[in-house]
């Protein structure tokens, strides 16, 4: 969990992160509120500061319940209900990959995009979408959502795909997202590192056996990245894509995914540009902060 304050110049004044409590409902909630009250005092705030959340999943705006959080022990509960109260003001959440296209969108790697779209390579496999400024999020709650889309166009050795948390099979987040680019290497070739690991052998592994089958997965997953980013942009048109979470620092994705996307386009331009983010994991929070900037919900 990373909290900042915001100046109205948008300058980050405090910051701080700490370990998210994991699979304990109610430890999340007091740390939420623990570390706003902490952080107003370390900026010597004269008064309460405007407190905007981003989350996994979102919030239901027909229960007000959250909703498809791969935190799953938030899912069903009235989050930003017992938060804002606890915090005693009123308080804004939306899907931390919304937040984060948000603050890129801003003043950050697309602040020159009338139509952005924001990704969150992480532990999962975020999306949010911002046109003119504004926020899409959609009568559900769920705009920008892609993760749970199947793989586009998949191979033979593609289907029926892994089993996802959410219940489905191949959802493009198990081929995707950090774990799993993990579990594509180990299924490939029975060995389970983490995906920085696999990185580091595809970077400084020379030729021996285990650095080619690192780089074979990391050439497959862009080849996914790219089949699963074309489906936005024959959907969407975005201006830019822009890529956040851990995996957008893999520096080979702005070379091979805008080739890989163009025989996927239906347009005749297949320039598609995709940019890494301008505030690295920093961005979520600024995105979050700025919420209060948008329009309020209905």
């Amino acid at each position: 969990i990373e909290v900042i304050v915001l100046d109205h110049q948008g300058r980050t004044l405090v910051k701080r992160r700490v370990a998210a409590p994991f699979e304990d409902y109610d430890a999340t909630l007091r740390t939420l509120t623990a570390l706003v009250d902490a952080i107003e005092q370390e900026a010597n705030l004269v008064s309460p500061a405007f407190v905007g959340m981003g989350m996994p999943g979102s919030i239901s705006p027909s229960s007000g319940l959250v909703q498809n959080a791969n935190s799953t022990w938030l899912n069903g509960r009235p989050l930003a209900t017992d938060l804002a109260a606890a915090l005693a003001r009123p308080l804004r959440v939306a899907n931390d990959a919304n937040c984060f296209a948000l603050s890129e969108g801003e003043d950050g790697a697309g602040k020159d995009a009338n139509m952005l779209f924001g990704v969150i390579l992480g532990t999962g496999c975020g999306g949010g979408l911002v046109h003119a400024g504004r926020l899409i999020n959609g009568p559900r709650g769920i705009g920008g959502e892609w993760g749970h889309n199947p793989l586009p166009w998949p191979e033979a050795s593609e289907t029926p795909g892994p089993t996802c948390w959410c219940g489905r099979i191949g959802c493009l987040e198990t081929w995707i997202s950090g774990p799993g680019l993990a579990a594509d290497h180990a299924r490939a070739g029975n060995q389970q590192i983490t995906a920085e690991e696999i990185v580091a052998l595809a970077t400084i592994g020379g030729t021996s056996p285990q650095a080619q089958a690192a780089r074979a997965t990391l050439q497959r997953h862009a080849s996914r990245l790219a089949r699963g980013l074309a489906h936005v942009v024959n959907l969407l048109d975005p201006d830019v894509i822009v890529l956040g979470g851990g995996l957008s620092n893999l520096t080979h994705l702005y070379d091979d995914v805008p080739r890989l996307i163009a025989p996927h386009i239906f347009a005749d331009d297949r320039n598609v540009a995709i940019r890494p983010p301008a505030y690295g994991d920093a961005s979520g929070a600024r995105g979050a902060a700025r919420l209060w900037r948008q329009p309020a919900p209905p």
